[in-house]
């Protein structure tokens, strides 16, 4: 899974399979209730892949306390979730969800930003290893778990709040790429969050979560290499990612790692965030 110097974050159904029974894997559902920009796939009954742990990304490893929609986890969270879900430090863990790509991008970042280099995400997820007729079941793991010894290392440098983009809006070597779906973004679509404005960050950039996306998995390396050069050309050094709340902006972003850029930061607030704050300027 080393790939150009960096690992490679995305592991298929077939590597899965075969090492369903590793015994450093950790195998985490990180789905979601509510799936936004995109006709939610629904099951009649849970489905889970064989030794799943499940992992409640909207209230585990988010910070309650906070009044931002999904913020960021504290390191202190983040490391309690960890050990609950019997991470060790040479684990490796496995994120999927029942929508193919929309969840286990953000929990894949989250484990990143907290130091945790050793995580990957199932493409395909769910939906993939289903099309594929490979066995599931209908319980999870979590009470074969035993406490693991992980400990989160937060890097601040990964994520942003909305003064630092504020700092940068003139900065021609940083690009803001927006994952919400095009209406939205110009603002012909009203937002799903009452009180928050419609339209995007002045001098971002529209990139609908399922345009780096071929059915259930991403597209190829090559392809997403193609794409962000064609919205970016050689002007960016460093990518921001925003969306509605910050869970499909790590979709894209992951997308942009498998396309090869690394310098790359999640404005964790997104437009839920710069939207309800009437003193930011917004573009249509």
């Amino acid at each position: 899974m080393i790939w150009r110097n960096y690992v490679f974050p995305l592991v298929t159904t077939n590597w899965l399979e075969a090492n369903l029974n590793l015994e450093l894997l950790i195998l985490v559902d990180v789905s979601m209730s509510k799936v936004v920009g995109k006709k939610a796939i629904e099951y009649e009954i849970p489905l889970y892949i064989p030794n799943s742990r499940r992992l409640d990304l909207e209230t585990a490893l988010c910070d309650l306390n906070s009044s931002q929609t999904h913020a960021f986890p504290t390191q202190e969270q983040f490391t309690a979730v960890a050990q609950r879900l019997g991470i060790n430090s040479e684990s490796i863990v496995v994120f999927y969800d029942n929508q193919g790509i929309y969840s286990a991008p953000r929990a894949w970042w989250i484990f990143h930003v907290m130091g945790f280099k050793n995580v990957f995400v199932l493409d395909g997820g769910l939906p993939q290893w289903l099309l594929e007729n490979r066995r599931v079941v209908s319980n999870t793991s979590e009470s074969e778990a035993k406490v693991g010894n992980i400990i989160g290392i937060f890097d601040p440098q990964r994520i942003c709040d909305s003064n630092f983009i504020v700092e940068q809006l003139n900065n021609k070597q940083l690009t803001v790429l927006d994952a919400r779906s095009r209406d939205r973004f110009l603002g012909t679509a009203p937002e799903p969050r009452s009180g928050v404005r419609s339209g995007h960050i002045p001098n971002s950039i529209s990139l609908p979560y399922p345009e780096v996306l071929d059915g259930h998995c991403f597209k190829t390396d090559k392809q997403l290499a193609a794409l962000f050069s064609a919205l970016l050309g050689n002007k960016s050094s460093t990518l921001v990612f925003s969306c509605g709340s910050g869970i499909t902006a790590c979709i894209i972003l992951l997308s942009a790692v498998i396309a090869g850029y690394r310098d790359l930061i999640l404005y964790d607030g997104s437009w839920s965030d710069w939207g309800s704050d009437f003193t930011l300027p917004i573009a249509k």
